[in-house]
């Protein structure tokens, strides 16, 4: 049926943009070619405006429309180009007639295109900002243009198929609750964000974990402390968690620093007695070389510059008192080794880390892509700020998808809201929560 749809659009597309040949080829009255005329454009309007109805919202549907438009646009670009090829070469109309069939068709497919691009622009989340300014520039010339094109449509195209799939696999275990775990979920941000429920620093994963039955929180503690101020917030929403959901434990899921300050209240807040499990993404158990060589190389001045800047910046956007020079201090590969001592593994909580590895600089973008260059150098594989061998911690996991792009150290948050070849952070998540529930936790 889709198919049909699609051939029907196609053919409307094709005989609106050689109506120059059937207006001089016909042998029909002229009152007749036009009346032919006015409903194939009223047709060509209502494949421009009408809704795609196979898609699971309207989102999905904008995204589906739009790709299906720059098809028909494609396909109708083909056909209509060896139509008026050969017309031209064998009819005997004037040449006006014939510029005019040209820039008809033009102007048929290219706003069909149009129309297509911006549905998709509408809808998409996959396109990146360097796409729309390359159309933008250079919409205009032939051939360029054809390429910029066909990679939104893959784009798109991409992104409906993977969306649609995730939300008709969550629909369907929906009443299984796969992620309804014994203890609720808190998830600890790391260094440099904030919870902000408005732009979500786990991008779609909450709403993934939810819609399958876990009970969320988040750490809730300030963008940048020492890692033993930062836990003593952190403890603070442990307990009220604890409060709020009537359970004697929670698991914590925790990013980056966000692993460092949970450990931390576990060892030396004493909440081992209310962790049930701690899970640490690309946590710097044991530190960031890279840190203590910019601490040596930065001047003190540009120090004192960025510290003064950060601090006032997120005091304006909400932490009460940010200290961004401590935060860093506590990343440094030398300082971890003496708070370390200070932090062992409590036997009441159950450790588990996860590690993801960028493949080239060109995975991620700045500042994680310089990250990536220094650490490679200084250590080895990394995801843009933690190496490899730093996050072990408990039961190790390392992520290696067959991608070349690998997958950065915001990617395994889904801080940028990317569907990444190879690898779905989204069901990834899923999975690590599935296995807490079915291990009773």
């Amino acid at each position: 049926m889709k198919k049909t749809f699609l051939l029907f659009d196609i053919i409307i597309a094709v005989l609106l943009s050689c109506c120059m040949i059937c207006f001089c080829e016909l042998s029909i009255s002229a009152a007749l070619k036009i009346i032919f005329i006015i409903v194939i454009v009223f047709a060509y309007l209502f494949t421009l405006f009408k809704r795609g109805k196979d898609a699971p919202s309207p989102r999905l549907r904008r995204i589906q429309r739009g790709a299906d438009l720059i098809l028909t646009g494609g396909w109708a670009a083909v056909i209509s180009v060896i139509a008026l090829i050969v017309w031209m070469v064998r009819s005997e109309a004037a040449v006006g007639f014939k510029i005019g069939g040209a820039v008809i068709a033009i102007a048929v497919i290219g706003f069909m295109v149009f129309i297509g691009v911006a549905k998709i622009v509408s809808g998409a989340k996959q396109v990146k900002i360097r796409d729309y300014v390359l159309l933008l520039m250079f919409w205009w010339c032939p051939v360029v243009n054809i390429f910029l094109v066909r990679k939104y449509y893959q784009t798109a195209r991409r992104e409906y198929i993977i969306e649609a799939d995730r939300i008709e696999l969550d629909n369907a275990r929906a009443e299984n609750e796969v992620c309804s775990t014994k203890y609720p979920i808190i998830l600890v941000h790391g260094i440099f964000f904030r919870d902000w429920q408005l732009v979500n620093y786990w991008g779609r994963i909450p709403a993934t974990l939810i819609k399958n039955g876990a009970k969320v929180y988040y750490g809730k503690q300030q963008s940048s402390l020492a890692v033993a101020d930062s836990a003593a917030e952190l403890k603070k929403t442990i307990l009220d968690v604890i409060k709020e959901s009537g359970a004697e434990k929670v698991n914590i899921i925790a990013h980056s620093k966000g692993g460092l300050d949970s450990r931390y209240a576990i060892s030396c807040l004493g909440m081992d007695k209310y962790v049930a499990t701690l899970t640490t993404m690309n946590t710097p158990h044991e530190g960031c070389d890279m840190v203590d060589y910019l601490l040596e190389k930065v001047p003190d001045g540009l120090k004192s510059f960025l510290e003064n800047k950060y601090n006032t910046i997120f005091h304006k956007l909400g932490d009460t008192a940010p200290d961004f020079m401590a935060g860093v201090n506590d990343l440094s590969a030398i300082n971890r080794k003496e708070q370390n001592k200070k932090m062992p593994d409590s036997p009441n909580v159950s450790y588990r880390s996860y590690m993801t590895v960028m493949r080239e600089s060109g995975s991620a973008g700045f500042p994680l892509n310089i990250g990536y260059l220094l650490i490679k150098k200084l250590n080895g594989a990394n995801d843009g700020l933690v190496w490899e061998e730093s996050a072990k911690h408990g039961d190790f996991t390392l992520i290696k998808p067959k991608h070349k792009r690998g997958i950065s150290h915001g990617d395994i948050v889904d801080l940028m809201r990317e569907n990444i070849e190879d690898f779905d952070v989204r069901e990834f998540y899923v999975d690590i929560v599935r296995k807490l529930k079915e291990q009773g936790y």
